[in-house]
């Protein structure tokens, strides 16, 4: 990647134009293995010559590992702030290993399909990304190139808890596995304070759009299995397709109601947001992000034409700062940032 700026920009992940089921609901499915090397300390504990131990280790792995060696390396250390901040917006690697000072990396996969992180809060966070609800092929992928990479790395195991990780709750398969989904309907019906309460009851986790500490930007939420001991990866598999599929049908029906009870107010509410980005001259990430909710929610209930979800999951990414900025070339105030992600959201409404 030594063109970050053209290979960032110039085309979107194949996520994005890759939808399974019920991609007009369900953005991607996501799947995260946590492993740690035996050889060294885990990350929190070690110094820095061990943590480039780690990042040689996981490169010579790579380089046996069959497809997995057509990835490409970035060193976060070589990388600029706002290449970093342009990785967290694609989905690639976490805000923490952005944010990070030692040394630490990310491999990329073809297609941006999949990323290895490298000395995050574990040696190595191997992670596969697919377009709409595919949590099974996630994880198929994701257990491929996890058992690739163990014919040459030894990876840290035990008998009675399986794979060892940094993070407690990580512990025994070590695989969390995600869904990015839109409630629009949920939302404005003031349901989401129930539907995070009961997914924590059954064992899952409801986020924001980046992940932990992050809020439900654009009616976008992250639910993701809270604990791995006890599980096996098939029954984490099952469980999160299941819930995904049930809030797929929740956020339906509370659709339909919005269409029946509220029809004009719903219209006029889509209309609104389309007129906003079509005109506007200064969008905030979050005004375009709520206001392509509300367009993603109408194309799914049959009140907009011509917008297909994969134009959404583009406009996801490429209204984000870091992204707006690369698009530009130079350095932006914040009101020319909002004038410029107005600029592209009109071009794309326009093509």
């Amino acid at each position: 990647m030594e063109n970050m700026h053209a290979d960032l920009t110039g085309k979107a992940p194949c996520w994005c134009d890759t939808g399974g089921e019920a991609s007009d609901l369900v953005v991607s499915s996501r799947a995260r293995l946590a492993r740690n090397l035996t050889t060294l300390p885990f990350v929190h504990r070690t110094i820095k010559n061990e943590r480039f131990r780690v990042i040689e280790q996981v490169e010579r792995a790579v380089q046996c590992s069959g497809d997995v060696a057509q990835s490409e390396y970035l060193s976060l250390l070589e990388t600029s702030e706002l290449d970093r901040k342009a990785l967290v917006e694609r989905r690639l690697i976490s805000p923490a290993l952005a944010g990070g000072a030692r040394p630490a990396g990310v491999f990329v996969g073809p297609g941006e399909t999949y990323s290895l992180m490298v000395n995050e809060e574990d040696h190595l966070r191997l992670q596969t990304i697919k377009g709409g609800l595919q949590v099974r092929a996630a994880w198929q992928e994701a257990d491929k190139i996890d058992t690739e990479l163990s014919k040459t790395l030894d990876f840290a195991f035990s008998d009675e808890f399986g794979y060892l990780t940094a993070c407690p709750s990580n512990t025994g398969t070590g695989m969390r596995l995600s869904v990015l989904i839109h409630l629009p309907g949920l939302t404005l019906a003031d349901q989401m304070d129930h539907v995070v309460r009961a997914m924590e009851e059954i064992g899952f986790t409801v986020r924001g759009l980046h992940g932990e500490g992050t809020g439900g930007s654009g009616n976008m939420y992250q639910v993701s299995n809270q604990w791995t001991l006890g599980h096996t990866e098939q029954e984490i598999v099952e469980r999160l397709d299941r819930v995904a599929r049930r809030l797929a049908r929740y956020e339906e029906r509370a659709c339909d109601a919005l269409l029946s009870r509220a029809r004009r107010q719903t219209e006029d509410r889509v209309a609104r947001s389309y007129g906003l980005l079509k005109h506007a001259r200064l969008l905030s990430e979050k005004e375009a992000l709520d206001a392509l909710s509300m367009l993603r929610m109408g194309a799914c209930l049959g009140l907009l034409e011509g917008m297909e979800s994969t134009r959404f999951n583009r406009l996801l990414i490429a209204i984000q700062p870091a992204h707006v900025r690369m698009n530009t070339g130079r350095s932006l105030t914040d009101e020319e940032l909002d004038e410029r992600r107005a600029e592209l959201v009109r071009e794309h409404l326009e093509n």
